[in-house]
């Protein structure tokens, strides 16, 4: 790691996740940083690693079903909304904070792919699966975890699918 670690008061959503982790047998070292890791760029700059090895999770609103779909893709990729309408069978839009808040339970730049406070949608990129470890938001915009991909495998539900923007 590259940066300073802090030892701020562990927050609900932080506990959230690493009980969610535990609960599926996934690694629960999670790391907090004293700079915010919100954005893929800062989270590789502060774990040490590439950009793509980020799994960010985007959120979607699908805009006939207001159902919550998370998107884990490479920090690397963007998601071409498109080929994911496709995927869903509705039209989706960017979820705003207050979605995002609400069903999932988290803030953005701190949404994890496990420990969602509501019904959510968990959808994977398979070019993901190429990257090994790879870093995810643990609850918190300062917070992260290590995994492999396979371990994604062991959320339930979980899609994967080819929904990033093509070069």
């Amino acid at each position: 790691m590259s940066a300073e670690t802090a030892t701020p008061p562990v927050s609900a959503s932080r506990i959230r996740v690493e009980n969610a982790l535990r609960a599926l047998g996934m690694p629960t070292d999670i790391v907090e940083f004293a700079m915010p890791t919100r954005s893929s760029a800062e989270a590789a700059a502060a774990i040490g690693c590439g950009i793509e090895q980020i799994a960010k999770s985007v959120v979607f609103r699908g805009k006939a079903s207001d159902a919550c779909i998370v998107v884990i893709a490479s920090g690397a990729d963007r998601i071409d909304e498109k080929r994911l309408a496709a995927e869903l069978g509705e039209k989706v839009g960017r979820a705003d904070a207050d979605f995002v808040r609400q069903r999932t339970g988290f803030a953005i730049g701190g949404v994890a792919p496990v420990g969602h406070a509501g019904e959510v949608t968990v959808l994977v990129d398979r070019a993901l699966w190429a990257l090994e470890p790879i870093w995810a938001a643990a609850g918190t915009p300062n917070a992260v975890f290590r995994l492999s991909a396979d371990d994604l495998h062991r959320i339930p539900g979980i899609r994967v699918v080819d929904v990033r923007q093509a070069d």
